[in-house]
């Protein structure tokens, strides 16, 4: 089961490799790099979204858990600087 944690241990492990002085802009870099992807999946998908959210009052909860995932990926990888 994926799990923050996994990632995180990865995250550090990656980070590693680079000086401690550049951690800050990998981070940021990687951030920017994930909204832009969610950005593009959500603008190509917002059809089948919408549709998703309308046809089935389940995906709301779980859409949510989902974008929490990623509010606390993304302060994870800001907080890096």
């Amino acid at each position: 089961m994926f799990s923050l944690q996994n990632f995180y241990s990865i995250f550090e492990q990656f980070l590693s490799y680079f000086p401690e002085k550049l951690h800050g802009l990998i981070s940021i870099f990687l951030a920017i790099l994930l909204v832009i992807g969610v950005y593009k999946v959500i603008r190509r998908q917002l059809v089948y979204l919408i549709l998703l959210i309308i046809l089935l009052p389940a995906a709301g909860p779980i859409l949510q858990n989902v974008w929490e995932q990623i509010l606390d990926l993304l302060r994870f990888l800001v907080s890096k600087q």
